[in-house]
Order: C-alpha cells, then sequence, then structure tokens
C-alpha cells in the first residue's frame, strides 16, 4: 500500500516551457479508466474510489486532510492494488454504511461459505460488483504526457481527458504516512519551480466529469464537502 499525495494545476504555455527546460520526459501514454460505486453513492460519500484501469483494479482510500495552505491545495490518498485486499475493504465500507445489497448477500450466502466469512471471500472475476451492486459511474480516456524534475525525484503529469478537460498533476508517492510531509514539500518546491502562484484549489478530471454528465452525484459530492 502507497500513499499519493497530489497538487493539481493548469498547465499554461509558460508552464510547459519551464517544464520542458527543468524536467525530463519519461513519455506518453494512453488509458482508460472505469470508476464504480452503487446508486446511493455509497462509496464516493465516504471518499473511496474503486477504478478499473487497463485491466488492473485500484481502490483510493481517504486520510485526514491538513489544514494547512499547502495542504489545501494536495489531495493525499492510500492506494490498495491488491484484488483481495480492494474487495475485503469495499465490503467493510459498505457495512459500515448500512448496504441493503450487502445484507441481502449474506442472507443468501451459499452453504459452501463459511460462516462470517463474508468480508474475506474474494472473487477473481467481475460477479462481486454484481452482487454489491457497484456499477460504473464514470468512464472516460486519458492522453498522459509525463515528466521527471531531475533534482526533487517529482513526477509531473500532463492530462488530456477526452471529455474536453486539460489539468497537470504533481505527485509524489510514498510508502510511509510519516513521510507525506516531506512529500508536501517537494509538491510546494516544485509548484515554486513551475512557478505557480495561485493558491485556488484546481478541479480534477473526475470533478469536472461528475460535473457535466452526472450533476445529482457532483452535487452530493459538494454538499459532503468530498469534493
Amino acid at each position: 500500500m502507497s500513499v499519493e499525495v497530489e497538487r493539481k494545476f493548469i498547465c499554461t504555455d509558460e508552464t510547459l516551457k519551464i517544464l520542458e527546460k527543468t524536467a525530463v520526459c519519461v513519455g506518453q501514454r494512453e488509458f482508460h479508466d472505469q470508476y464504480f460505486d452503487t446508486a446511493h453513492f455509497a462509496l464516493t460519500l465516504q471518499d473511496f474510489w474503486l477504478r478499473k484501469r487497463k485491466g488492473c483494479w485500484e481502490l483510493k482510500c481517504p486520510m485526514i486532510r491538513g489544514q494547512s495552505k499547502v495542504e489545501e491545495l494536495c489531495t493525499r490518498y492510500r492506494e490498495i492494488t491488491n484484488l483481495t485486499e480492494i474487495q475485503q475493504r469495499v465490503r467493510e465500507v459498505l457495512k459500515e454504511r448500512g448496504s441493503p445489497q450487502l445484507a441481502e448477500k449474506s442472507k443468501t450466502q451459499k452453504k459452501d461459505e463459511v460462516v462470517g466469512s463474508q468480508s474475506q471471500t474474494v472473487t477473481t472475476d467481475e460477479t462481486w460488483l454484481s452482487d454489491l451492486d457497484l456499477k460504473c459511474f464514470a468512464e472516460f480516456t486519458t492522453v498522459r504526457r509525463s515528466f521527471t524534475l531531475k533534482e526533487d525525484g517529482v513526477q509531473v503529469d500532463l492530462d488530456q481527458a477526452n471529455f474536453g478537460y486539460s489539468v497537470g498533476e504533481i505527485e509524489v508517492l510514498v510508502t510511509e504516512d510519516r513521510d507525506v510531509q516531506s512529500a508536501l514539500e517537494k509538491i510546494e518546491k516544485a509548484s515554486q519551480k513551475l512557478g505557480l502562484t495561485g493558491n485556488q484549489k484546481i478541479p480534477g478530471k473526475m470533478d469536472v466529469f461528475l460535473q457535466k454528465y452526472t450533476p445529482m452525484h457532483y452535487d452530493a459530492l459538494m454538499k459532503a464537502h468530498i469534493l
């Protein structure tokens, strides 16, 4: 499990010039994302984001948000990429939310399942999605150009989504909670190097997608102070 610390920004022509001059381009790739939740947004209203990218599953789990200005401009999530752990954590979140689908599944549990092991039952196919009434609520393709800053070891991604939104991301991955502060400092240093002077939080691809295509979901997350 790793911790992703990230700040989003709008990449202007001037920012791009600085980036191309001070960083190393490590390539460009295209990927397709699908995000899943229940009809009542049981995961995302708790700031859990279940994603499938290029056949691989990932669950982003919330962390306590910081109060400083630098922390307010950044997001931080624990990332789970092991399918067994993802399924277990998703079941736990839905159980905490009182999911009727999970309760019904528990009642009709097959005879050959061990009683009480529901939270540890793992399937490698996608039947677990329908079992928990998880459906795709967002789907889009991104073209990403990535850079690495020479001095800081910080990754900078320039994303162009197929629904017409472009955004930059400064990202640092750490393995321990105690390293988050160091990651924030690296991101702040990189922001200054790129000439990012604004103190306004920039919306990510998901924010813009939901606002554009599923405004009811977007409004619910805004009221819950998730976005």
